[in-house]
């Protein structure tokens, strides 16, 4: 496994641990970028909530489903969530990879929120 074979796949399964220790899995956009997976969400969602109480990640490719196939690259990490100006460049490092697809989300949320933009990067390292 290496993280390129994450960053060239189009979703990634991004299991996190609730409080109790029980996985869950959740099939998002990622990118890599000087050694780091990169991972975009919204503020509110409850993997944020999970990786404030406990930063361990799985990382595996999977489908835009979240289904996994037998042999798919996967490896443990441990993950931090950035705000503020870190966002900048975690947007940047995304557009460049998924273009269009990245602006399309991205740019309705904006206009909504009056500019505000209600999300969190995650930063992976293994």
């Amino acid at each position: 496994m290496t993280l390129q074979d994450f960053a060239r796949s189009e979703y990634i399964s991004l299991t996190t641990y609730r409080k109790d220790g029980t996985p869950v899995a959740t099939p998002v956009w990622a990118a890599a970028d000087g050694g780091v997976l990169y991972v975009w969400t919204r503020s509110d969602s409850w993997k944020v909530k999970r990786l404030r109480n406990d930063s361990r990640v799985l990382v595996t490719v999977c489908d835009a489903r979240g289904r996994v196939a037998e042999g798919a690259p996967s490896a443990e990490g441990t993950a931090r969530l950035l705000d503020g100006d870190a966002m900048g460049a975690v947007r940047k490092v995304l557009a460049r990879k998924y273009t269009w697809k990245f602006w399309l989300v991205d740019w309705p949320a904006m206009v909504v929120r009056l500019g505000k933009r209600p999300h969190t990067g995650i930063a992976v390292t293994f």
